[in-house]
């Protein structure tokens, strides 16, 4: 039996290794077996100190620092194992020897948890068992697509991270709405909150209590005389808060495709029916500096086949095109 659960309280000092983690993939990390709601609960209910005071979800650590995990229920463990084959089947849009830019699949986790044994993360574990060090850079949803980049040196990830909170990664993204779109650009500055759900499920809205987010909007395409009318949008985020561009949407009044939280759950059933049977949200092209030469750097995934054909479908529907976006 793992020792956390047998009510022993833990005292973790953080090394190098751990070093500008959030205290919550931390936590995520060392508690194999734990629910990542329950990670949460001892988190929000003060269990989990840092230093000996109380440690917020987003508190990034340090090297030195002491943990306080308390005792936790850990599920048996299961017999089950990383594929490192499904690894080898992602495809790669960079690598050297400091990171990965791998174009995500939709339907596929970036990491274990919430029911599921193991995501890509572990995946790219498993395939690649002499890599002293694999983190995620950042996440992308289950069911979104796209670039996403895992670091491949702890001096990389805390580089990356570092341009992330200085607003220094350009992330854009491809997106398939509902209604009449008219700008050519469209900058929306709404804050977002994040709240959970009766049933415990994550959630966001507009709250002018909230976190600022800012999303640019840029018009690629519309389909005025569709029925009913759809707009291919650029979104280019400014902030990285959680479901940012899908409540931004359904807040301005124009649903995601396919999005089955924020969406149209009647027009999501009748695009299913039309071929789209997933959400039209894709990581398209991410740019930030090398965390080693300092060089600028511009990484792009193709829109996936599924998406491309039900463009292709629309567009013989009388599609009025639009310069692309510089």
């Amino acid at each position: 039996m793992n020792e956390l659960s047998k009510g022993v309280v833990r005292w973790l000092t953080i090394g190098e290794d751990a070093a500008g983690q959030r205290v919550d993939n931390f936590l995520l990390r060392i508690l194999k077996g734990v629910p990542k709601s329950h990670v949460y609960q001892i988190l929000r209910t003060g269990q989990v100190r840092v230093n000996k005071g109380r440690a917020a979800a987003d508190l990034r650590l340090s090297s030195g620092d002491v943990v306080r995990v308390p005792p936790v229920r850990v599920a048996t463990p299961t017999v089950l194992r990383p594929d490192p084959r499904a690894a080898a089947r992602l495809p790669l849009l960079f690598e050297d020897e400091t990171i990965i830019a791998i174009d995500k699949p939709a339907g596929v986790a970036v990491h274990g948890g919430s029911g599921i044994a193991f995501g890509l993360i572990e995946q790219l574990r498993a395939a690649r068992p002499e890599a002293r060090f694999l983190e995620l850079v950042h996440r992308l949803d289950r069911d979104t697509s796209g670039v996403l980049l895992v670091a491949k040196k702890r001096t990389a990830l805390v580089a990356l991270h570092a341009q992330l909170r200085d607003g220094e990664i350009d992330k854009h993204y491809l997106v398939l709405v509902r209604g009449r779109w008219r700008d050519e650009k469209r900058t929306v500055k709404r804050s977002l909150h994040k709240f959970a759900t009766k049933e415990g499920e994550r959630r966001v809205r507009v709250d002018d209590e909230g976190k600022e987010a800012i999303t640019v909007f840029h018009r690629r395409r519309i389909w005025p005389e569709h029925d009913p009318p759809l707009a291919l949008l650029e979104a280019e985020l400014r902030t990285g808060r959680t479901h940012q561009i899908r409540v931004h949407l359904a807040h301005l009044g124009f649903p995601l495709a396919g999005d089955a939280k924020y969406g149209d759950f009647a027009w999501n059933k009748t695009l299913a029916k039309a071929g789209l049977k997933r959400m039209f949200l894709h990581a398209w092209k991410v740019s930030f500096a090398h965390p080693l030469s300092g060089d600028r750097l511009t990484l792009e995934a193709p829109l996936p086949p599924e998406l491309a054909a039900f463009v292709d479908r629309v567009g013989h529907e009388r599609a009025r095109p639009l310069p692309q976006h510089a």
